[in-house]
């Protein structure tokens, strides 16, 4: 038997690349992807697109966000199939290893929240699922334990769990929300829809923009944890295209057109309301399982790196734990902001390893991590700056609101971040150069 099937069940290389023979072609990346993209929380981005804009408005932001969110995985994905290794390892190289520390801290505590928030939303939307087709209250924080236990279950093993979940999930997701449109457009006209006057709180494409950005930038920065196990830089951003803009987009739009031909915004209420009852629900909840355990899973990957000692599964228990007694105790609604706060720090770190990728690849190389600097002060200094003009564009009371570059403040630091980080790994690059060009001369003319 080969040695691709003789490794241990929770065997995922969260200190070590990724080695070749365990390495996914692009479909299987690109079913990863989505699984972990498409939740309820998709879906209710889309039907706030659909009931705040006409529908080719929607269209047309929903293409345009997504396009530059696949962009912005793609390139932080390619660092990932390039090196093998995951986020937090990845930023080492750019910011040293006390750096890399910080990274990985605000990643995980950011990730594991995000967990707890998404969990709450899966007792709540269960118990409504349960309550309306089986006239049986079951009390949302059993479930929330529940969907804990299962949701830490495959975040447990890793990568070869979440890629299993997600080749379900994500055709019963698809076929689910082709078939909804395709009833929706039988019982009213594709002109009646269009024709549809917006019913919400009007909204601007460029405002409607900058809230698909925002709503996976994170998820594109740490893109190196999914694209470590892409066979080759192609299958990386082929997947990340497929992912973000092929997927976020189309569920955008379908969505989109739902709420505009059931005048609902809420995905639950359309699915019960076009009558496809409990089978539609649980594959929604099951979407939401794919979407909530990559955030467990990133979160133990980062931690990973700062408690070197400490077995990933063990680290995936605690934290999945942590997360669901937090959504029991119910402190998410203070908690929240501090999330927001944490997830603003994120988008910079993808703009400084990719700069610095980009200008120094030879550096991301795994052999090269035991000599990095304990701290990378330029790196840092960076980190801070981008970080400061995402607070100053994030509006009230999350940021201070000051000013608006692309409308988006995780893209805003991602774009300062990368532009500083590719002028400093210039002026470095160039200095080594010189340097190396002197002591060439020294010892031809010695």
């Amino acid at each position: 038997m080969s040695d691709r099937y003789k490794q241990p069940l929770v065997k995922d290389y969260e200190r070590e690349p990724v080695p070749l023979d365990q390495r996914k072609g692009w479909g299987r990346l690109s079913l990863v992807w989505l699984g972990g993209i498409i939740a309820l929380s998709a879906t209710a981005l889309g039907g706030a697109l659909g009931s705040g804009l006409s529908l080719s408005e929607a269209i047309i932001a929903s293409l345009i966000g997504c396009f530059l969110l696949a962009i912005l995985s793609a390139l932080c994905s390619v660092v990932g199939a390039k090196t093998g290794l995951s986020t937090s390892l990845v930023s080492m190289f750019a910011l040293g290893r006390f750096g890399s520390y910080a990274v990985s801290i605000i990643i995980a505590i950011a990730l594991f929240g995000w967990f707890g928030v998404q969990l709450d939303l899966f007792g709540t939307t269960l118990h409504n699922v349960i309550k309306d087709e089986f006239s049986l209250s079951v009390h949302p924080k059993i479930l929330v334990v529940i969907g804990g236990v299962l949701m830490t279950s495959t975040a447990f093993i890793g990568y070869k769990a979440i890629e299993k979940l997600s080749i379900i999930s994500v055709p019963l997701l698809g076929i689910l929300l082709v078939a909804s449109l395709i009833k929706v457009i039988n019982e009213r006209s594709l002109t009646e829809v269009l024709d549809t006057p917006i019913k919400g709180d009007p909204l601007t494409i460029g405002l409607s923009i900058s809230l698909i950005i925002g709503s996976l930038a994170t998820g594109a920065i740490i893109g190196p944890d999914i694209s470590r196990y892409a066979r080759s830089t192609k299958d990386a951003v082929i997947s990340s295209f497929v992912g973000f803009f092929g997927g976020f987009s189309v569920v955008l739009i379908i969505a989109a057109i739902l709420a505009k031909a059931t005048a609902e915004v809420d995905i639950v209420a359309i699915m019960l309301g076009l009558g496809w009852g409990t089978s539609a629900m649980l594959i929604l909840i099951l979407a939401q399982w794919t979407t909530n355990d990559n955030n467990l899973y990133s979160s133990a990957l980062g931690f990973s790196v700062v408690f070197k000692k400490v077995p990933k599964y063990i680290l995936t228990i605690t934290a999945g734990v942590i997360g669901t007694l937090m959504a029991v105790a119910g402190i998410y609604d203070s908690f929240i902001p501090f999330l927001v706060f944490l997830s603003a720090l994120i988008p910079p770190i993808g703009g400084i390893y990719v700069g610095s990728f980009l200008l120094n690849s030879n550096k991301f190389n795994y052999e090269n991590l035991s000599n990095v600097a304990n701290v990378n002060l330029i790196g840092i200094i960076i980190w801070l700056i981008a970080s400061l003009v995402a607070f100053f564009t994030t509006p009230s009371p999350n940021g201070f609101g000051l000013l608006s570059l692309t409308g988006a403040s995780g893209f805003d630091a991602f774009l300062v971040a990368f532009v500083l980080q590719l002028i400093a790994s210039s002026i470095q690059k160039n200095k080594e150069n010189k340097e190396n060009n002197g002591k060439t001369q020294r010892r031809i003319l010695g």
